[in-house]
Formats: C-alpha cells, structure tokens, sequence
C-alpha cells in the first residue's frame, strides 16, 4: 500500500515539475518576443535620433544668415519707426496729380509696412491699392510683394503658385483648412467688380490654377467648382429688375472728374481706370471711383429684357465697402464718348494704355437723370464676392449698332442669378 502511495506520490511530482516547466517556458517566451519588440523600437528611435540630428545640424547652417536678415530688417523697422519717412513720403506722393504708378503705391505700401505693421488697415488698403493697380503680364514683381504681404497680415489672400513663398504657403494651407474655405474667394478684396484690376487680381491670383470663362467647361454654370460663393453664395448678381419695389429717400449724386484716359483690355472685358478725384455720393456718403468697365449684352435686365450693353462704374469708400453704378446702353445714336474710348480700346488682351494728351471724364457716359434701381448683389465674376451695392439708372444711354459690334467682346455677361427673396428698391 505505501508502495502505492509512494508511486501515486512520485507521478504528482513529476506531473507538476512538467507544469512548471511548461509555464516557466511561456512566460520565457513571452518575454524574449517583448525584448525583441523592444529592442526594434529602441532601434527605430535611435534611428529618429540620428535624423533629427542631421536636420538640427542643417538648422544650425541655416541660422546665422537667417538671424543676419532678421537683425537687418529689425534694423530697417527701427529706421521708419517714428514715421518721418512716412509722413515725408505721403506728403510728396499727395502732390502726383497723375495719381501713384504700381511701383510707387507699393512702395508707400512697404514704408506703411515697416513703420505701422501688418495689422495697420492703411498698409493692408495701401498693398490692396497697389495690386487693384498692377497690370498682371507685366509687373508681376508688384502683385508677389504686395500678395506676400496681404497673406503676412493675415488677409484672405491667395497667392499666385508663382509667387509662393514657405511662408504664404503655409498660410495659404492654414486657410483653406478653414471652415470659410473658397478655393477662389481668396481675399474677398479689393474694390473692383470683378472685371477691373480687381477682378483681374481676384481671377489672377486664382486663375494661375483656375481659368474661367463666359463659356465652356469653366463657364457660369461651373464656377461654383472652383469660386465656392459663385456657386452657394445667396445675394449673387446680376438680378432681372421687376416689381413690386420698396421706396428709398435717399439720393446718388455722381462727382466725376476728366482725368488722363487710362484703358486696357484684361482678357475679359475694356476697363478704364480712373485716377483719383472721381466720386460718388450715396446717401450723403463718399465713393471714390475705381474704374468702369462694360458688359455686353447688359448684365441686369429689366422686367425680363437686357439692354445692348451696360457700363458698370465700380467705387470703394473708406470701409472698404463696394457700390457699381450701372448705365445701361440702348442702340440708338452713336455716343461720341465710347467713340473716345473705343479709338483707343486695344482689341485683344493688354496692358494699361494711357495715350499721350488723350483725356476723359466718365460723366460723358451718364444720363441726365439720376433715378435708379437698388438692390444688394456681388462681384459678377469670380470669386463673386457679396456684399456689393447695386444701383442701376433708369434713364438708358444711347450707343450705335456699330459701336456694340465694335466690343471686342461677343459676349461676357453673367446669366441672371436667384433673387431668394431679395428686395428691390427704387427712388
């Protein structure tokens, strides 16, 4: 019997040595494939070292000429920071009765720069001057300084791929990130309804990526591909004109002066530019005229029906604030200022001409009477920016056949957009 138990005893023992040593190989297993896991990891690290390492050596190459520049420039801002410069500069450029060419306005807009900073609203209106003026074939020099600068102030601004620098560019990626993002409606700037310098700048800076035209795969009804508020925007224009209408007091009381003929072709339209002095009055409150550009057939239409063309004068005040003053053209008798104009009109796209002795007072194209349609639209172009004031003459002008026929434009007007409950107003 103890023999027995001694045996039972014996197979106990052994049956837990075997256990034991079955578990002892587990955990031992386990923990030379974490020791391996580890150790690759330790490995990856070392090699993220050594990486980071280089990139910090490159760094330090880079630093002296990088702090060189930044002690220059710091040197230059505390060179302008009283405002001498600045004050002696403005008072100079006052006297230019030809107005500021692009390269001075951007020089006034650098020294507002180095004296005032980015957060200055005049540097930001001086920078946005000189891009409204700017020919885009050639001064492109002027449109990267002053895109530059818009997105180093914090601007919605897009800038030209040509002008990109790592920090527009990082910038430009910060705000397509963001919720507002419109791949075109870049800086929802500057002025001009969007067939003058400043629809050129705001087609420009995005058309380098995005071309658009009045037909074709970029037409009106694709815009909204590319120019997110063409296609969602609610106040978007032009807007057929019809009744009812709701009353206003108020008045708008043009104050255009002659002034040298500044014209160009931009690809999508003739514009003329206006130099400084030209006003509007709406409601008591200054506009300053920017320039004035055609449309043909007209734009808005009246109960249903357009006109042969329309003239669409384009004005900014102090906020920033846009109002377009449209004349609509009838055929009729020739009209001896767009005879004027149209002599010296460049039949494809250009630069800005400016013909020696040549002058012109945008008050040739206006009607006697000052009766008008208002509504609130936007940019009839890309990025079709809204918050643009609308006020469209009653009085028509006359323009001959031959003078429509002589546009070099068959067609570049923007089909009728929703109303979505919009009212229109009438004095």
């Amino acid at each position: 019997m103890l023999k027995i138990i001694a045996i039972i005893l014996l197979a106990i023992s052994t049956a837990g040595a075997g256990y034991f040593g079955w578990t002892q190989k587990k955990s031992n297993d386990a923990v030379t494939e974490k020791v391996a896991e580890l150790t690759q990891k330790v490995e990856e690290a070392d090699k993220k070292v050594e990486a980071t390492e280089e990139d910090l050596a490159a760094s330090k190459e880079l630093l002296p000429p990088l702090m060189t520049k930044a002690q220059e420039l710091e040197a230059v801002k505390a060179a302008f920071s009283s405002g001498t410069v600045l004050k002696d500069l403005e008072a100079v450029y006052s006297k230019e009765k030809k107005g500021l060419s692009p390269e001075r306005q951007l020089g006034l807009a650098g020294v507002r720069l180095l004296t005032n900073g980015t957060k200055d609203p005049a540097t930001v209106e001086a920078f946005q001057k000189a891009l409204e003026m700017t020919d885009w074939k050639s001064q492109q020099k002027v449109i990267c300084a002053a895109q530059n600068a818009l997105a180093a102030a914090g601007e919605k601004v897009k800038v030209m791929s040509e002008c990109m620098t790592d920090a527009s560019a990082g910038k430009s990626a910060a705000k397509n990130d963001a919720a507002d993002t419109n791949k075109a409606d870049a800086k929802e700037t500057a002025g001009k309804d969007a067939h003058g310098k400043g629809d050129k700048k705001d087609a420009k800076k995005d058309t380098h990526a995005v071309h658009w035209d009045y037909e074709g795969e970029m037409g009106p009804e694709n815009w909204g591909k590319e120019f997110a508020t063409c296609g969602r925007g609610k106040s978007q224009a032009p807007l057929n004109i019809k009744g009812p209408f709701e009353k206003v007091r108020f008045s708008v009381a043009p104050d255009y002066k002659q002034g040298p003929l500044k014209i160009l072709n931009n690809g999508h339209t003739i514009q003329v530019n206006v130099a400084i002095g030209s006003k509007i009055r709406i409601d008591g409150k200054p506009y300053d005229l920017l320039q004035f550009h055609f449309h043909r057939p007209s734009e808005e239409h009246i109960d249903g029906k357009p006109s042969a063309m329309v003239v669409h004068f384009v004005h900014k005040n102090a906020e920033g604030e846009l109002a377009v003053l449209g004349v609509m053209l009838r055929e009729g008798n020739e009209n001896p200022g767009i005879k004027t104009l149209w002599t010296y009109a460049p039949k494809n796209e250009s630069a800005e001409v400016m013909p020696e002795g040549v002058m012109f007072n945008p008050a040739n194209l206006l009607p006697r009477e000052m009766d008008f349609f208002h509504y609130d639209g936007s940019l009839t172009t890309p990025p079709c920016t809204e918050k643009v004031k609308f006020f469209i003459l009653k009085t028509q002008v006359n323009i001959s056949k031959e003078q429509v026929t002589d546009f070099p434009f068959k067609m570049n007007a923007r089909p009728i957009q929703a109303a979505n409950g919009r009212p229109i107003y009438t004095n």
